[in-house]
């Protein structure tokens, strides 16, 4: 019989070989892929005998692909009401649950500290890059848990009103079935088309629908070296054409070598970004940075131009002769003439009301959209804040949340959520369908602007007040709650220009509570009850 030493030692070295399994599963399942026999298509003439159709509709009216034309869009009042949305990214970039989604691209970067040196973790993790590429990761994308019918409960929850997940990243794997790749969710990895079912539900809870394409910057994304297998053409339909530019030594600095994209790569964007209408009838479609390279060139000098105004076309066009609800256009920085589509902000917010509506695109977390194993996950307090912040300056929120690989939604994630939707349901008469008030707020707290500058921001304290308007209601947002419990709105004061008439109710919403006001030359004041209605930012409305 072993002796009691002897057994711990078979039991140590039985859990080591378990461990070592454990931890090269992940590479040893994704390494029985075996490419050697893959062929690559050519939809070189499918794209041709699309563009026919595309530039037909684009021409027939009545927005045609031109600025001035384009220019006469109109934005429809439900996106207005709505103010908050669900942006979704998850692709075969969850699956290393590192770094952040930019990890296709910066796993072909080495270089020492490079985004949390996600080339080491990729080497060590996963083996030669040569032999265990980006392509690999794709059968780990099971998504055998993705339920579309929990996932729009769960938004509905949130007090979403439309829901957009990324049709397509930078890494050129769509998440839908594409007549125009063989590398797609629907032939790979989860082999379901996410967008169709998960549109199907999102529809079916009254919510709208729409998609977002990052296609435009697949062509600098991956970084080349004759030594990684994204160098290999045969991989092109996933990485892009491996062109020159992209084996230079300071490749990874985009910003500086950025050379535009040829009529090819753009003809073959138009063919796909005008199948995702086709195939989804979006109610939104969101663009990311890829269309326009800078935040100063004006859109009549971008490169790209020729190829949005024929989509803009397309993509209302279709909505109009359908007579279906008018579409809504998001862009970034100046790809679009600002009264042709909807200006969205990238982690950042407006410093004060803007006549046009825009929207605002942040996460949950602040370090990453996609999944990793150690989010930096935002204070719910702060997401409401801003939430409020950004409709009191005429403004929606669209909030992402970054599913794992199989499919589910991080459970803090659906705890954040949830919480924001327990807020709207005592305060969302305040925010549907409101409109912004004569001045968006007061208070001392300010707010950063410029592209990604959510992170200068400070949180908002007892003095700072933001204000929104329905028909003939006032309603006064209180970030946060007075040692003293007493509220006094400067901008209120007796006799102020901004709200001259008397005021003939006081309420706060939630409550039942009476609360006693007064007017001075020094503001509107009043005390809360020891019992507020929710933990968070809280709301009077005045008749």
């Amino acid at each position: 019989m072993l002796n009691y030493k002897c057994k711990l030692a078979m039991v140590a070295l039985a859990f080591t070989a378990f461990a070592t399994i454990a931890l090269n599963a992940r590479t040893t399942v994704a390494a029985q892929q075996d490419w050697s026999d893959f062929e690559p298509q050519d939809f070189t003439q499918h794209v041709k005998d699309s563009l026919v159709g595309i530039e037909k509709v684009a021409g027939a009216g009545p927005f045609l692909p031109n600025w001035k034309s384009l220019e006469e869009y109109q934005i429809p009042e439900w996106y207005k009401d709505a103010k908050l949305g669900i942006f979704i990214h998850w692709g075969v970039y969850a699956v290393p649950e590192f770094g952040n989604e930019w990890y296709p691209r910066n796993m072909y970067i080495n270089k020492a500290d490079w985004r949390g040196n996600c080339f080491e973790h990729h080497l060590k993790t996963y083996g030669a890059h040569d032999k265990f590429g980006y392509k690999d990761l794709i059968p780990k994308l099971t998504g055998e848990r993705f339920d579309p019918a929990e996932w729009a409960d769960l938004f509905v929850e949130a007090g979403a009103k439309y829901v957009i997940p990324v049709a397509e990243h930078h890494d050129g794997f769509p998440m839908y079935d594409s007549s125009f790749t063989q590398w797609s969710a629907a032939k790979m990895g989860p082999k379901r088309d996410i967008v169709a079912e998960l549109a199907k539900e999102v529809r079916a809870k009254g919510m709208h629908f729409g998609v977002s394409s990052h296609r435009a910057f697949n062509w600098l994304y991956f970084v080349r070296n004759e030594k990684f297998d994204n160098a290999d053409p045969k991989f092109a339909g996933l990485y892009g054409r491996p062109i020159p530019e992209l084996f230079k030594e300071d490749a990874s600095n985009y910003k500086k070598n950025w050379p535009p994209q040829d009529k090819q790569f753009k003809d073959e964007w138009l063919a796909r970004t005008c199948e995702l209408v086709d195939k989804y009838d979006p109610d939104v479609f969101w663009f990311d940075f890829g269309i326009a390279n800078d935040d100063e060139r004006p859109a009549e000098e971008n490169p790209f131009a020729e190829h949005l105004q024929k989509f803009a076309a397309y993509y209302y066009n279709n909505a109009a002769k359908a007579e279906k609800r008018v579409p809504i256009l998001n862009y970034k920085w100046t790809a679009f003439p600002e009264k042709a589509a909807v200006l969205d902000l990238e982690r950042s917010k407006l410093d004060n009301i803007r006549d046009l509506f825009w929207q605002t695109d942040t996460s949950v977390a602040s370090n990453s959209w996609g999944y990793t194993a150690k989010q930096n996950y935002k204070p719910v307090n702060r997401l409401i804040d801003d939430l409020i912040d950004i409709v009191s300056k005429n403004g929606c929120l669209l909030l992402n949340v970054g599913p794992k690989e199989d499919g589910t939604i991080p459970d803090q994630e659906q705890t954040m959520l949830r919480e924001m939707g327990a807020w709207l349901k005592v305060n969302g008469e305040a925010i549907y369908g409101s409109r912004p008030f004569k001045i968006y707020g007061e208070g001392p707290t300010g707010t950063a602007t410029g592209h990604l500058s959510e992170k200068k921001n400070k949180a908002f304290g007892a003095e700072d007040i933001r204000f929104t308007t329905k028909g003939e209601s006032l309603f006064v947002f209180v970030l946060a709650r007075p040692e003293n419990g007493i509220v006094n709105v400067r901008s209120l004061k007796k006799g102020n220009s901004n709200f001259p008439a008397a005021i003939d109710s006081f309420k706060l919403l939630g409550s039942d509570a009476y609360l006693e006001f007064t007017q001075s030359d020094k503001g509107l004041s009043f005390e809360l009850p020891k019992d507020l209605p929710c933990k968070h930012a809280f709301v009077v409305k005045i008749n």
